[in-house]
């Protein structure tokens, strides 16, 4: 089970300062503890604390004195009740995987008890030596050990205060067991001991955290006073079993493991629903928690950051040891992520290679940029796996709030624009900035439509016929997203789909493409209609490096051959020199996929750099095709490309084919393909099946004369 380094309020200290760890990254160092800095506010406190507390200890074991204690010892009773006091400090009830909530030790039952029957010194003495063991056997540091006993002493000595105000001093030598009339004292002292416990552990966690102290009392004292209730409650009922029979005591075990039982089941559902499961890590919706808690908490003058960050060498792990191997990488990162932020800060993992940080309290963006280069750092740090050394390195966005957004949606749109920046730019760590984001209100709002839209499958693919300018035989067809808004109307793509590749939502839109593509596609195939259907995908896609896998699964699960989908990627794609985004392009043109070169001519790429991509086919932009009949210097770019292609051995798509004149002159270059709206308009499904029946039939190929099948219908 994962170790939570976020501390858990009114919990046992005992968590103090633990890391997020995994098991398989855990080492013995990774217990160690230094403690708070000395001088600071935590560590004054703790030592005030740890003072007083043990003053009471021995002030109390001076008072019992050492013959009442070897008298007490030498019954079975007493060996008893100390046994069950360690084993129930060492399996506390944990009842919800929350950094609000942490565990309650079922110690408390007996040691209460104790505290009833043998007094204050006995009690305290028990725990101490239950919460050292506690502390050895978890390799505690020793100031929470201390701090543990001191607290505890304080409680207990709390509520021992509490039954001498009813007359109650109990010792081993006169033991006392309460009756109906007591319960007043019994209450009383209940309240005194969770009291002084939970306001000890709250203002440590409160420090520790540099969390306001309401925060913290208000996000645990209602699930702790639940469990330490029964628990107290249940204690002066072991007081009056042990007075009439000690043997009857370790009954109250079975009771205390079905609660144990139980409690760690719905724990570990509430943490698989909250948490990533390859690295214990936080997911998306507890991210989401934490960071409204934060925005809602924040104070004035203060500001909350939300880190993207996204590690630019992964696949290349992936590729050359396997999947398992990158699997160990992520736990890795995982672990020096948590190890590089401060207390209180949560990292959590979105997906694949991509984590976020949020710091629910920082001082300006100059500390913000402090915690984001120390997580660097951290990850740059060489890592050695399957005997070979590789070297990470990661692109990270910052957004704050309420400088740059009102919300957790827009602080992780935002942040993902400055990462996609930074990745971009190769700084490495970028800020979000107003100016680079072409993100207006209305268009942030778009964003917001468009991600409902997404969730809810309200977008639709239209799908517009490649054909050859020969026969007007059908080679393919490419699919278009379409959104109808509900208020707006019909959007353009050119309005949306820039939106969306500015937000984390683009990799959800091409998911959601691709696997309505892939539906429709085996629809037709398996309908005799064995035409491709190409999916625009852009550069960003291509940083994804489970495109490949999500693709294979599609086609697995659709029963298609990899023929029946093409990819077309914008010219741009070779205007970028990052090395994964080639080796993503290989891995796809591997297992079978098409790859077409879209929008070519509008860049500056290089015939090195075309021949060095594994693309099948090079659309000529529609820009220049539309303008050939009118413009000499068009028709020569035009041919040019031709020529280019056709002498790298490639295929030729011209899109924009709005005439027969244009189509005439494209066939007279020698371009073997054509798209646009005079050979075959963007069409619905339905239509587009009745189109591809109608042309691929056939009657359409007895038909006479270039221009007659050429011709739409």
């Amino acid at each position: 089970m994962a170790l939570s380094r976020n501390l858990t309020p009114c919990a046992e200290i005992a968590r103090f300062g633990d890391l997020m760890l995994t098991p398989e990254i855990a080492t013995s160092s990774d217990a160690r503890d230094m403690g708070p800095r000395p001088g600071s506010p935590l560590w004054t406190y703790l030592t005030a604390v740890i003072v007083v507390g043990f003053a009471a200890l021995l002030i109390g074991e001076v008072r019992l004195g050492l013959g009442e204690l070897a008298q007490a010892g030498r019954t079975p009773l007493f060996w008893m009740l100390a046994v069950l006091v360690v084993l129930g400090e060492l399996r506390p009830v944990m009842v919800s995987s929350s950094t609000s909530v942490g565990g309650t030790p079922t110690s408390t039952m007996f040691t209460f008890a104790v505290l009833m029957h043998y007094g204050l010194p006995t009690a305290v003495l028990m725990q101490a030596v239950a919460v050292i063991v506690n502390g050895c056997l978890h390799r505690r540091a020793w100031h929470r050990v201390m701090f543990n006993i001191a607290q505890a002493t304080l409680a207990y000595s709390a509520s021992a205060a509490a039954f001498a105000v009813f007359g109650v001093d109990p010792t081993p030598a006169a033991p006392w067991t309460p009756d109906g009339r007591d319960i007043p004292a019994i209450g009383l002292a209940a309240l005194a001991y969770f009291t002084v416990r939970a306001t000890l552990v709250c203002v440590a966690v409160a420090l520790h955290e540099r969390k306001p102290i309401t925060r913290v009392v208000r996000g645990s004292i209602g699930p702790q006073a639940l469990v330490y209730g029964a628990l107290l409650g249940l204690g002066p009922l072991v007081t009056v079993v042990m007075a009439h029979s000690s043997a009857l005591v370790p009954l109250f075990i079975a009771p205390l493991a079905a609660v144990h039982f139980t409690a760690t089941l719905s724990l570990r559902r509430d943490h698989q629903a909250t948490h990533d499961g390859l690295t214990g890590l936080p997911n998306r919706k507890m991210l989401i928690l934490r960071t409204e808690e934060a925005l809602a908490e924040a104070r004035e003058h203060e500001r909350v950051g939300l880190l993207l960050l996204d590690l630019d060498r992964f696949k290349e792990v992936n590729d050359t040891l396997g999947h398992p191997v990158g699997d160990r990488l992520l736990q890795i990162v995982a672990h020096r992520l948590s190890h590089s932020v401060r207390p209180g800060d949560v990292v959590a993992r979105l997906g694949g290679d991509e984590f976020a940080v949020l710091l629910p309290s920082i001082r300006d963006a100059h500390a913000a940029r402090e915690v984001a280069s120390r997580l660097r750092v951290a990850l740059t740090q060489p890592v050695r796996l399957e005997g070979m050394t590789f070297d990470l390195d990661a692109s990270i966005g910052i957004a704050l709030y309420p400088d740059h957004a009102p919300d957790f949606e827009l602080l992780l749109q935002r942040s993902d624009v400055a990462m996609y920046m930074a990745k971009e730019g190769r700084t490495g760590i970028e800020f979000y900035v107003a100016d680079k984001d072409r993100n207006s209100p209305e268009r942030l709002s778009l964003l917001s439509d468009l991600r409902a839209a997404v969730d809810a499958g309200e977008l639709d693919l239209h799908y517009q016929p490649k054909v050859k300018l020969e026969n007007g035989q059908v080679e393919g067809v490419e699919a278009l997203l379409r959104w109808w808004h509900p208020e707006r109307g019909p959007v353009s793509p050119v309005e949306f789909i820039p939106l969306a590749e500015q937000s984390y939502l683009m990799r959800e839109i091409t998911q959601y493409v691709i696997r309505k593509a892939l539906a429709q596609a085996a629809r037709w195939w398996h309908d005799g209609i064995d035409v491709p259907i190409s999916v625009n995908v852009s550069a960003r896609d291509l940083l994804d490096s489970t495109l490949p896998e999500e693709l294979e699964a599609g086609l697995r699960t659709f029963a298609l051959p990899a023929s029946a989908i093409r990819l077309e990627i914008t010219e741009r794609v070779l205007m970028t020199d990052q090395a994964y985004i080639a080796e993503t392009i290989t891995t796809l043109a591997d297992m079978g996929v098409q790859l077409s070169l879209d929008d070519f001519g509008t860049g500056y790429s290089s015939l090195v750099r075309l021949q060095r991509l594994p693309v099948s086919e090079v659309k000529i932009d529609s820009s220049f095709v539309r303008r050939l009949a009118e413009s000499p210097d068009d028709e020569r770019i035009v041919r040019s490309i031709v020529d280019l292609v056709r002498s790298l051995g490639l295929r030729s798509v011209a899109e924009g084919v709005e005439s027969l004149e244009i189509a005439t002159r494209l066939r007279e270059m020698g371009c073997p393909a054509g798209q646009g709206r005079w050979l075959a308009k963007p069409m619905s499904a339905y239509e587009a099946t009745v189109w591809l029946r109608h042309r691929m039939g056939p009657a359409f190929g007895a038909r006479a004369g270039d221009e007659a099948r050429l011709a739409p219908h």
